[in-house]
Formats: structure tokens, C-alpha cells, sequence
């Protein structure tokens, strides 16, 4: 086999394997996300979600929506609970999320603006471009979509 050909094979594979690590990071619910509003469609925060140890942490970075204040604080957030009237930016409001086959669970979800508190379950979409986030209590729950930000 010829240097050319050696070199050119070893090219191809090194791509192939960086796009496979490439949609194999698109697969994880790791990165940015814009939350979107279920009645005015428009975008509210972008969330960062991080993984330690194999468990899943989302926090408010920014705000998207203009309507937000800069220095909102979680004033709904149950009084017992840590996050309770502080600033919503840093707030971590996905908790102790783990993988669970081909979904996220086990955690929880914090709603922000009304200060309620569900169970958590997140599922890849599209390819990895959008998250459904499912809100549960007991056996009931809603799915918000999620847009990847990066």
C-alpha cells in the first residue's frame, strides 16, 4: 500500500471517528438549552446542563426573554426550601437526574417562575437537537421542548 493510500485511510477513519464522538455528544442532554414558553412560543432562559459522576444538573445561565428582570429571584420557590428568594441566574433547577435506558429520571425539576417542584424525565429528540423535558406528578405529567443552543 502506497504512503498516499495509508495516509488517506487513516484521514477517513480519524473523521469518521471525531463525527461519531460528535453525535454521540449530540445524544446526551449535556450542553445549552433554550426553554421555550408554552403560550407565547417565544424563548424564556438558556440552561446549562452539566454531568458529574453520572448525574445530570441543569442551571438558569441567562435570560433570554426581556420581559425577565437581570436580578429575578425564585420568590415562589417553596420557603424551605435553598433556593427560595434567591437570584434565579446560577440557580440549579434540574437536579439529580440519572440515565435510565434511553431517558433521563430520577431527579427533579424546578419551575422558577411558580416555584413548583416535579419529578423529572428527559428524552432526546431530533437528533439531539431538542430535549423533551416531562414535568410529572404521580402518574400525570407535561413535556416542554428544549432547543440546543450549541
Amino acid at each position: 500500500m502506497s504512503s498516499f493510500s495509508s495516509k488517506l485511510i487513516l484521514a477517513v477513519a480519524a473523521a469518521g471517528f471525531s463525527f461519531s464522538v460528535l453525535a454521540t455528544d449530540l445524544m446526551t442532554p449535556v450542553g445549552a438549552w433554550k426553554t421555550i414558553d408554552d403560550e407565547t412560543k417565544k424563548e424564556r432562559v438558556l440552561i446549562r446542563i452539566t454531568e458529574a459522576n453520572g448525574v445530570l444538573t441543569g442551571k438558569i445561565e441567562k435570560n433570554i426573554d426581556p420581559t425577565i428582570a437581570a436580578d429575578a429571584k425564585c420568590s415562589e420557590c417553596p420557603k424551605d426550601d435553598a433556593r427560595y428568594n434567591q437570584p434565579t441566574i446560577g440557580m440549579a433547577i434540574l437536579k439529580d437526574v440519572k440515565k435510565d435506558g434511553d431517558m433521563w429520571s430520577g431527579g427533579t425539576i424546578l419551575n422558577a417562575g411558580n416555584g413548583k417542584i416535579y419529578k423529572v424525565e428527559l428524552r432526546m429528540a431530533d437528533g439531539g437537537k431538542k430535549l423533551a423535558v416531562k414535568g410529572k406528578v404521580g402518574p400525570f405529567g407535561k413535556t416542554q421542548t428544549w432547543i440546543r443552543a450549541e
